[in-house]
Order: C-alpha cells, then sequence, then structure tokens
C-alpha cells in the first residue's frame, strides 16, 4: 500500500534535515574537538532513530512516498521508505556512528589535519546515502548519487599530496564522467519512452517501461538500460572498477565509507533499485538482459579475486576484495529467481558489516604499528588478539563459511543460481569462494599462527586506541549475529517485494 504526502510520509524528510543541518553544526563546533565530533554522534544516532521509526510500517507492507517538488510532468524529487531503501538507510546511519568513534582514534591517533572538513565531508556523505536510500525517482536518485561523489572527493584527496590528488582525480573522473556520460542519456531516453521517471514502487513484476513501449522499441530500451548499468560506475563492475582500489590513497576511515558505508553502496543499491523497480522482472525476462549482467558479474568477481591474491598492501587486497563482493549483489538481483534476489540485497547489509570490519581492522594495524604489508604481520595477532579477533569472523563472512552473514547471502545466490538453471555460474561462485579463502586465510594465519621475524620487535605494540577497537570488535560481533538471525534484513525484503 503506497501512502503519499501524509503525516507520516513527511516523516521521510526528517533524516535527511538531520544530516543536512549536521555539517553546519559540525563547522560550527570546530573550535572546539570534543563538540565537533559530539556533534556526529548525536546526528548518527537522531538520524538512525528517524529512520528506524518508519520500519514498523514499512515491514507490514505500507510504501511512504512525499513529493518534495515537481520540476516537469513526470520529473520530481520524490522521496519513498520501502523495503529497499529501508535496508540502504538504516546501514548507512547505523553505521554512522561507528565510524565517527573509530574516526576520532584514527585522526587523533596520527594527528590528522583539516579534521573538521573531513567530519563535514564525512556527514554530507551520509546525507547523500539517505538520500540515495530514499529515491522514489531516478532523477531524485542522480541528484543525491552526484552529492555522494562529490563531498567524498575531499575525503579521498584528504592527504593533499600528490599520490591523494591523482587517486581522487581518477575517482573524480571515473564518477563524475560516467554518470554524465551514460546516467544522464539513460534518464532522458526513460523519459522519452515512458513520459516519467517514476519508478514502479511495490511491483517488482512491471517496471516504468510498459509493454508497448517494450515491443514497439526493444532495442532502445536494451540501450537505456546498458547506460544505467555503465552510469552506475559507483557498483565497480568491471571495466568502470578501477576508481576503487586507485581511492586506497584515502584516509582508513574513507576506505571504510567508500566499502561499507555510503559509496559502494549506493552503488549496488542504485543498481538494485533500477533493475527491480525500474526495468521489473518482466522487461528485463523479455528483453534478455538478466543473464548478461550475471556474466559481467561474475566476470569482476573472479578477475578481482585473482589481483586481491597478488596484492601485499592490505587495504589493496580489501579493495580488489570489494569489487569482488559487490558483484554478489548485482549477480544475484540480474538472476531474478526469488532466492538469487533475496541473496543479492541480503548482501548488502552482511557485506557492509563485514567489510568496514575488516577496514576498521587494517585502520587499527597502521595506527598502532604502521605496518601495511601482509607480510609483516606474522605474530601480530599476539599484540592485538582484539583487532585480528574481530578480523577472523568478518574474513570468513567474506569467504562465505558459517555461521557467518555472508555464508547465509551467498547460500541464497548459489541457490538461486540452481533455481535458474545456470551451473555454470555455480561453478564461478564456488570458484571465487576458493579465491576468497586464498586470499583472506593467509592474513589471520600469519597474525596467530607463524613466529615473528627476529628484527620485528612486535613487543613494542600494543592494541589501538578504544575508541578504534572498540567499534570494530562491536561491528564483528554483529556479522556473526546476522549469520545467526539473518531474518532482519530478510524481513525488509519480504516487505519489498513478493520472492
Amino acid at each position: 500500500m503506497i501512502v503519499p504526502n501524509t503525516v507520516e510520509s513527511a516523516s521521510l524528510l526528517i533524516p535527511l534535515l538531520i544530516t543536512l543541518v549536521a555539517p553546519f553544526a559540525i563547522m560550527l563546533a570546530r573550535g572546539n574537538a570534543n563538540r565537533r565530533e559530539a556533534m556526529s554522534f548525536i546526528a548518527a544516532a537522531l538520524t538512525f532513530v528517524s529512520v528506524l521509526q518508519l520500519a514498523p510500517g514499512v515491514l507490514s507492507g505500507v510504501i511512504y512516498t512525499y513529493t518534495v517538488t515537481t520540476i516537469l510532468p513526470g520529473v520530481s524529487l520524490t522521496l519513498c521508505a520501502d523495503g529497499l531503501g529501508m535496508i540502504f538507510a538504516l546501514i548507512a546511519t547505523f553505521l554512522w556512528g561507528f565510524a565517527t568513534s573509530y574516526n576520532i582514534g584514527y585522526m587523533r591517533g596520527l594527528n590528522e589535519h583539516a579534521q573538521t572538513r573531513y567530519y563535514t565531508c564525512f556527514a554530507v556523505a551520509i546525507f547523500g546515502a539517505v538520500g540515495v536510500a530514499f529515491s522514489a525517482t531516478v532523477f531524485t536518485l542522480y541528484l543525491f548519487y552526484e552529492v555522494i561523489t562529490v563531498f567524498t572527493y575531499p575525503l579521498v584527496a584528504h592527504h593533499q599530496d600528490a599520490e591523494g590528488f591523482a587517486g581522487a582525480r581518477k575517482y573524480l573522473v571515473y564518477l563524475m564522467g560516467t554518470s554524465k556520460l551514460f546516467l544522464l542519456p539513460a534518464m532522458i531516453l526513460t523519459y522519452v519512452l515512458t513520459g516519467t521517471l517514476d519508478m514502479r514502487l511495490g511491483d517488482v513484476l512491471n517496471g516504468m517501461f510498459p509493454p508497448d513501449v517494450i515491443a514497439a522499441h526493444p532495442n532502445l530500451v536494451r540501450v537505456t538500460y546498458v547506460l544505467y548499468i555503465a552510469g552506475l560506475a559507483k557498483a565497480a563492475l568491471a571495466p568502470f572498477h578501477n576508481w576503487l582500489p586507485s581511492a586506497m590513497v584515502a584516509p582508513t576511515p574513507v576506505s571504510a565509507l567508500l566499502h561499507a558505508v555510503a559509496v559502494v553502496k549506493a552503488g549496488v543499491f542504485s543498481v538494485s533499485r533500477i533493475i527491480l523497480s525500474g526495468f521489473g522482472v518482466q522487461a528485463m525476462d523479455t528483453l534478455g538482459l538478466g543473464l548478461p549482467t550475471a556474466w559481467l558479474a561474475a566476470f569482476t568477481i573472479i578477475g578481482a579475486s585473482l589481483i586481491a591474491l597478488t596484492k601485499d598492501d592490505i587495504k589493496a587486497r580489501l579493495a580488489y576484495s570489494t569489487v569482488s563482493q559487490l558483484s554478489y549483489v548485482i549477480i544475484g538481483v540480474a538472476l531474478l529467481t526469488p532466492s538469487a534476489v533475496q541473496g543479492g540485497l541480503m548482501h548488502i547489509p552482511h557485506h557492509a558489516f563485514s567489510k568496514i570490519t575488516l577496514f576498521f581492522g587494517a585502520g587499527a594495524i597502521y595506527v598502532a604499528t604502521h605496518i601495511k604489508k601482509i607480510s609483516q604481520m606474522n605474530g601480530l595477532g599476539r599484540r592485538m588478539p582484539w583487532t585480528f579477533g574481530a578480523f577472523a569472523p568478518a574474513s570468513l563472512s567474506m569467504i562465505g563459511m558459517p555461521p557467518v552473514c555472508g555464508f547465509v547471502s551467498k547460500w541464497y545466490i548459489v541457490n538461486g543460481s540452481l533455481q535458474a538453471g545456470q551451473t555454470a555460474l555455480l561453478v564461478a561462485l564456488l570458484l571465487s569462494t576458493l579465491l576468497n579463502a586464498g586470499y583472506f586465510v593467509p592474513i589471520f594465519y600469519r597474525a596467530f599462527m607463524l613466529p615473528p621475524a627476529p628484527d620485528a620487535n612486535i613487543e613494542q605494540y600494543n592494541e589501538a586506541p578504544a575508541t578504534m577497537v572498540i567499534p570494530l570488535c562491536l561491528t564483528g560481533a554483529i556479522s556473526l549475529l546476522l549469520g545467526l538471525y539473518p531474518q532482519v534484513f530478510l524481513n525488509f525484503i519480504q516487505a519489498f517485494g513478493h520472492f
């Protein structure tokens, strides 16, 4: 049941208003570090609660919509809260609080410069993420998608050195370039073909494109779909993935933001939204769009996993792992079978909690030891047992081992590939599990099982500040709990569509 422009629907504005005001509050408190960071904590808590209060209605089958303004007939700034949007909004706002605590330990521990700018841009990125999550139209999604890109650029370039500017430049060129060259034309074609940019809410079978339009212009609709997939480069599908490893020049908390909270999640969320609420299952089937997308995702999974095996820098390995893991979401949604779609959408939050734990761990290791190379981590687990203890289950989640949450979503995707009769894709998924084990297991094996190098002097090292270690332990524990109680997000997926 769609509920438009009521008092309840107007509450969609509250989390956006909080995240819009938060950057200004942070800037006003720039003279006092404690007050500045308190603003982030308060905003994160208020935003999460304001999103959470929508959950009971959404779980009961209500879709809240609110039109802020109409620019042209069929082109409006309209918000919505349904099962899919709630998943992204909840994880982005919930993890913001954890990231803020971690930021304090990291930024103060390394005495980083421009901390007020850093926290301000971080808050605006969350504003963009919430806007993407609550987008009811392609036009709305496009605006907030670009907000994320623009305000994460200063975060990627934070160190303001040659390497930082080069990585940030590639980041901006890839993401702004693809959105202008592909996503914007896709929107124009959609409007020309259908007369609207309103996505089809509450109906995953029938999308924005009526059957008569598909019958009259099948190839033009196919071109529109390809433009959407290419334009949403935040999903890091090959060949538009290289910006992600290059963006690892950013501080580690920014990498966590990129990989777990806002940026790449905005990409795979937007692709999922376009496939399920834009084109719909019937159009995807009729035009034969699902299987080629799934194969592109499978190629990305295997290729990125092979590259990850070659990386000794822990952030580089985690970056290519993210490129691979994001494509599990795409492959699940593109297969269009009930189990695969559920698994793909579940992997959005499951990957978020596990991957933020891994990046938090990498940052804690760097703050405590200034070590970046995996080959230099022998025996570190004995000096940093909490950090590596949380790193281990998060790694198992990426591999897909029970009982951690990554196992659940991957199990659904594997089952969905069997439902679709795609044995070759099943083999690719199983191969990727072996590759994931190949580049994750050596990290905690070295940390706990191998003796340190004679000249390593690891006795000088201890755990990072508690403001860093506590968040990563909590997110690691949540990864395990979500594996035991996957219905937390599965209920939202079932409220979104009858898969």
